[in-house]
């Protein structure tokens, strides 16, 4: 059966029924005259929970004639109708329940998502409790006794790079994904962010150890002259297909030596790659200097899972810039607030608060929050959110009164191959994005990855200072995130 459903942003969806599987399972079709269509900008969400708006009834906006019948509705024809804007995506669990809003969400966002090219990616992001134990064992973890489910919430659409993103965070902070998405309509409303790779390199930077610190000095000189970090890097590339050394920087305290040695590391995050290969390094090195002593393979310069200045300065994974611009109109409609404000706001709190605490990296609102949710959803190792929050987020108005925002990320560190990734759920966040795997070419997708974080860190930001600006924070935590504790829903 196949019937025509009400257009999305300028695009028909058809809905077909294929009634020869034992469970009806269904399929929308792009009617777009070329792929270039399909692959069309998304305008902002024409709704989303805006988290300044302290009108507890504000929300309720469908016409309740309309909708009055639409339990009796099926899954697919209610879908139709938040496509449409005839009911809006944040209230299906007001006017259904919460098992069914998420059924129709994921048929919300299976046709957005195929009108980009990106087809049946949910079908392996559990919506209800399961768990390859098999696949878990021997990759992910140990002395396994069950798994915690997480909400995954979706930001979107996200224009970054001139392509329309959505993005999974998943999180148990009520208001979080809801304050994101706004930043996200701010951001894609007024033209998308853009974000650039700085640098791509995971480190390792073993302490070794001489007999004397002028040993350990003639070592760090050894290393330095380029003939030699040849010689090194044929080594520590002989042990892996995609990892390229790129540089060693060894820094001397007394007789140790820290070498710190950076690698591209293609589509995976690269810690095993680059430990692998500084083992190859150590090796050579003891070959030309037999008097030298591994003492840790890890000698903290890395550095990992910790606070650095060395990562701030020098970056560790991808380093990422991300921009946009925000007109005043947007600023006052979606952001419930004026650009002066913002880049007050940011000033005062972001960067000379900051400053007063002597933090590192740590110029933003709340960066972290992102980052951490959407390595969460990826797969991505959530410990590794100390060094990859390290961000600096910049507001200025610009000669038209608009309001220009940056963040800047030395740090992020991300793959889309090995790890977590390879979780069903986990990747099935990944092809949302649109990074799942390797790329067309090595470090094509983690770098794709690595600029979305960026970009939906900075929507986060813009949100978050919003609601400073106005004040409006404690209310919007109230009401998205204080519900009373209710009994167990069934099904």
């Amino acid at each position: 059966m196949i019937r025509k459903l009400p257009s999305w942003k300028g695009v028909t969806f058809t809905f077909v029924s294929h009634t020869h599987f034992q469970k009806h399972t269904f399929s929308f079709i792009s009617h777009s005259k070329d792929k270039a269509k399909q692959k069309a900008l998304h305008p902002p969400a024409y709704s989303t929970p805006v988290c300044t708006d302290t009108n507890k009834n504000s929300h309720i906006t469908s016409s309740s004639s309309t909708l009055e019948n639409i339990k009796d509705l099926t899954n697919q024809e209610i879908a139709s109708l938040v496509l449409a804007n005839t009911l809006k995506d944040h209230e299906l669990e007001k006017r259904l329940d919460a098992f069914r809003a998420v059924a129709v969400r994921r048929c919300v966002v299976e046709q957005k998502l195929s009108s980009l090219g990106i087809f049946n990616s949910l079908d392996k992001l559990p919506s209800e409790p399961s768990l390859d134990y098999q696949q878990v064992h021997g990759a992910n973890c140990e002395i396994v006794v069950g798994y915690v489910p997480l909400p995954v919430g979706l930001v979107g659409p996200l224009t970054v790079n001139n392509v329309t993103t959505y993005v999974p965070m998943a999180t148990t902070e009520g208001c979080l994904v809801a304050s994101t998405n706004r930043g996200a309509k701010a951001i894609t409303a007024g033209g998308g962010a853009t974000a650039v790779i700085l640098k791509d390199g995971i480190t390792r930077a073993p302490c070794v150890r001489m007999p004397s610190a002028a040993q350990a000095a003639a070592l760090k000189l050894w290393c330095e002259a380029p003939v030699n970090f040849a010689t090194l890097k044929q080594a520590f590339e002989s042990t892996t297909s995609f990892g390229k050394l790129k540089n060693c920087n060894p820094t001397v305290a007394g007789k140790n030596v820290y070498l710190r040695l950076t690698c591209f590391s293609g589509d995976a995050m690269g810690m095993n790659m680059v430990s692998k290969g500084s083992l190859a390094v150590i090796e050579t090195l003891q070959a030309q200097f037999p008097m030298l002593k591994l003492v840790a393979l890890s000698g903290n310069m890395c550095t990992d899972k910790k606070a650095a200045a060395t990562n701030w300065l020098e970056g560790r994974g991808k380093s990422v810039v991300v921009e946009a611009v925000i007109p005043a109109a947007v600023v006052r409609s979606t952001l419930k607030t004026n650009v002066k404000s913002m880049v007050d706001t940011n000033l005062h709190k972001n960067l000379i608060g900051s400053a007063m605490a002597g933090t590192i990296g740590g110029f933003n609102a709340h960066a972290s929050n992102i980052v951490t949710a959407v390595f969460l959803a990826t797969g991505q190792d959530p410990a590794q959110n100390v060094e990859s929050s390290n961000c600096i987020t910049l507001l200025e108005e610009t000669d038209d009164g608009d309001l220009w925002i940056s963040c800047t990320m030395p740090s992020i560190e991300v793959g889309t191959v090995g790890g977590g990734t390879s979780l069903p759920a986990q990747s099935a966040c990944l092809q949302a994005i649109g990074c799942k795997g390797g790329g067309a070419t090595p470090g094509q997708n983690a770098q794709k990855l690595a600029t979305v974080v960026a970009a939906a860190t900075m929507a986060g930001e813009l949100s978050l200072l919003a609601a400073l600006a106005a004040n409006t924070l404690v209310q919007a935590h109230m009401q998205h995130n204080r519900k009373k504790p209710a009994a167990a829903a069934t099904k």
